[in-house]
């Protein structure tokens, strides 16, 4: 029998002595993880999804190209990714010479999952000659087959870097294809049916409800949302005032909120990205546009499996050279354009 358990046997403990035991408990935790990562010279990295607690003993949080290309730059030699499977894949292509870990493999992404490399072969195969643009919420495999990658900060930069005459196809996200067709004016772009499930759910009427919640309130949304296509078109025709509404990659969204004269502003992304907000800019007031925007896969990652997998460091990620040195090269022609 736990010593919890006991106590609740013989008479059940308060909400507060629970609650004031599981705050020990994290706490512990913590040291006992920042203690390890000194120990076996583990640098940590975090998205900026992770749950409050997981970025906390980061030595690094941001986005997921910016983390694995942070992870290249750090002396250390074995990389913890506190995200999900596409992302260590990242940092594995960049930095074939570490050891990256992966606190629980189940860690997937639905936008990741939206296209297999059979599908996207096949697509290539109905239009020859097109350039194939993927976002870096991508597999290895996936990535090996494409032209350029991009992320949502440089997508439009790589799409107008492409000679005009040439067909894109770009995927899988299909909210910020059409923000980049937009942006860029382009025709010839062929847009795979693809979304984040977390975006996706965003509606124009939770953005709409919380902005007029929140009084001379600014509005921050990520190309992904599915509340981006009605917005991106007002923005893109100047019928919003530009300094009260802005389309921004993660990275983009945490500059623009610090540098801001606003006080007040709705987040249209994940909500793990506003803990960090609230730690930037403690004087300003962030709300999610909705509550419900949490990504799954990103919460499986709690304090016990990045302690446990700094103890065994199992889950080991690595990707057949092959793929990779092919992976790399899209990367590689993206961060050229960057």
């Amino acid at each position: 029998m736990s010593i919890l358990s006991g106590i609740s046997f013989f008479k059940s403990p308060s909400k507060a002595i629970l609650l004031d035991m599981l705050v020990q408990q994290s706490s512990q935790l913590k040291e006992e993880i920042l203690r390890l990562k000194k120990e076996k010279d583990v640098v940590i990295l975090a998205h900026n999804y992770q749950i409050p607690e997981v970025q906390d003993v980061a030595d690094f949080t941001g986005d997921s190209l910016g983390l694995s290309r942070q992870a290249a730059t750090v002396p250390q030699k074995t990389i913890l990714f506190c995200g999900v499977n596409f992302m260590a894949e990242t940092a594995a292509i960049i930095s074939p010479e570490k050891k990256v870990l992966l606190p629980d493999t189940e860690a997937g992404c639905s936008l990741s999952d939206s296209i297999t490399v059979d599908e996207l072969r096949n697509w290539k195969k109905q239009h020859p000659g097109a350039i194939a643009v993927g976002y870096v919420n991508t597999t290895a495999e996936i990535k090996a087959e494409l032209d350029y990658c991009c992320t949502s900060s440089n997508a439009v930069n790589v799409v107008k870097a492409i000679p005009e005459d040439k067909e894109i196809l770009f995927l899988p996200d299909m909210f910020l294809g059409s923000f980049v067709a937009k942006m860029t004016g382009r025709k010839n772009i062929h847009i795979w049916a693809g979304e984040c499930h977390v975006h996706a759910g965003i509606t124009p009427e939770d953005v709409n409800k919380k902005l007029e919640s929140l009084n001379d309130s600014e509005l921050v949304i990520h190309p992904e949302c599915g509340c981006t296509t009605p917005f991106m078109y007002d923005v893109a025709d100047g019928s919003f005032d530009n300094s009260k509404v802005s389309i921004l990659s993660t990275e983009g969204m945490l500059k623009h909120v610090t540098e801001s004269k606003s006080k007040n502003f709705v987040v249209a992304t994940e909500t793990g990205i506003l803990h960090r907000m609230k730690q930037d800019n403690p004087e300003k007031t962030f709300v999610p546009a909705s509550e419900k925007a949490e990504c799954q896969y990103m919460k499986m990652i709690d304090l016990q499996k990045v302690h446990d997998a700094l103890v065994h460091e199992t889950n080991v990620v690595t990707v057949p050279k092959e793929i990779a040195d092919k992976a790399r090269l899209a990367i590689d022609r993206m961060l050229a354009i960057s």
